[in-house]
């Protein structure tokens, strides 16, 4: 049951023969992202994810078990990056037991199952607010004493992901570790920042192609948030900012051709549960890059890049689309830095960042496949 109204939000209690709890008088206030201060029982003992790739920063937080608490948890992560899932399924089998959810902003969210499994707290995406709101969710897991909150890695990711990632310390009990990854990301964001801005190097100008071979549709792409915003930190120019309002849209390929970018930047994954044999890019953890590559150059032939000056470089590249919905963002910031100005960031090795978070923070070891590129050979007509 996705949706209730007054009426059956009070048949629902009684057949699960549950009172109105009420906000536990142990309960502590936290802001989440959406700006509400919630009442929640700190530290949680059981979670609902409302998006399973939030297991990017429990485990970051619950590195000895990440499992231990997630009570329940959409399967996205399963299904948009099993390569990811299969690495935490090896090193906790727990994982394959916890109890999936459908979701709240397309109405599969199945809340008498939710009760069911007692969470202390169900997190939100920040998207999913309307369709919570709508569905009056807050509204009945408030009368049962189970707090919502929100959190963002999506639309405003560079504002919004410290202050998230400090909302789930608070949550899980864990503030020194989340700092301490907090500060972990402003040294390797920096590292690429603080370069851009003492040498104020010219901007190439870049297309990012959002969810390349996920749909035949062209071009889907970022405004001036999330990956578009990572591409003007990194010293390039986004060709969307300005075009697009908001963090998602599209381009015609007709104004791609007449931006005529330098680079061009396919965000893509393993999403063979999604669209089986597809011409998607399998980048991930454990990818294989010479596969990958093969993909990517097929991506060069799309009437929309036609005559464009990445063609004639061969400037085309790959990155892990789940960068965007993740506390990792930096270490995309990194490669596109190093894509756009080579020799500015010579010693820059995003691959080695990326090993060093997960020898730092993570239970599980880091594998390379995360990006692909042409590596500047220009295609043989």
């Amino acid at each position: 049951m996705a949706i209730f109204g007054r009426h059956t939000l009070l048949a629902v209690l009684a057949a699960l023969g549950v009172l109105a709890a009420g906000i536990p008088a142990d309960a502590a206030p936290v802001t989440d992202l959406a700006g509400r201060t919630v009442e929640v029982r700190t530290p949680v003992r059981r979670v609902i994810l409302g998006e399973g790739r939030q297991l990017y920063l429990v485990a970051l937080l619950d590195r000895e078990d990440p499992v231990r608490r997630i009570a329940g948890w959409r399967k996205d992560l399963i299904q948009a990056d099993p390569d990811t899932y299969a690495q935490y399924l090896r090193a906790f089998p727990d994982i394959a037991r916890i109890p999936t959810f459908g979701g709240i902003e397309d109405g599969t969210f199945d809340l008498e199952k939710a009760i069911a499994v007692n969470p202390d707290v169900l997190i939100l995406n920040i998207e999913a607010q309307r369709a919570s709101e709508d569905a009056r969710t807050i509204e009945t897991l408030g009368a049962l004493g189970i707090p919502v909150v929100y959190a963002d890695f999506r639309h405003q990711a560079l504002e919004n992901t410290e202050p998230t990632i400090r909302l789930f310390g608070t949550l899980f009990g864990q503030e020194a570790r989340a700092e301490a990854f907090i500060a972990f990301r402003a040294e390797q964001i920096r590292r690429v920042t603080g370069v851009i801005a003492a040498h104020r190097p010219a901007r190439p100008k870049v297309f990012i192609e959002r969810i390349g071979g996920y749909t035949p549709d062209c071009c889907l792409t970022f405004g001036d948030e999330n990956f578009g915003r990572l591409v003007e930190m990194a010293g390039g120019s986004n060709i969307a900012t300005g075009l697009i309002p908001g963090t998602f849209g599209q381009l015609s390929p007709e104004r791609v051709i007449a931006a005529d970018p330098d680079h061009v930047v396919v965000t893509s994954a393993n999403w063979e549960a999604y669209v089986p044999g597809g011409s998607w890019i399998g980048v991930g953890p454990g990818a294989d890059l010479g596969e990958a590559a093969r993909k990517l150059r097929a991506f060069t032939k799309r009437p929309a890049y036609t005559g464009i000056k990445a063609n004639a470089t061969g400037s085309f590249h790959a990155v892990w689309h789940q960068f965007y919905n993740s506390p990792y963002q930096f270490v995309a910031l990194q490669q596109l830095a190093k894509w756009f100005h080579p020799a500015l960031f010579a010693d820059l090795d995003p691959e080695a960042t990326f090993r060093a978070l997960h020898e730092r923070f993570l239970p599980i070891a880091h594998q390379p496949g995360y990006f692909v590129s042409l590596g500047g050979k220009a295609e043989t007509p």
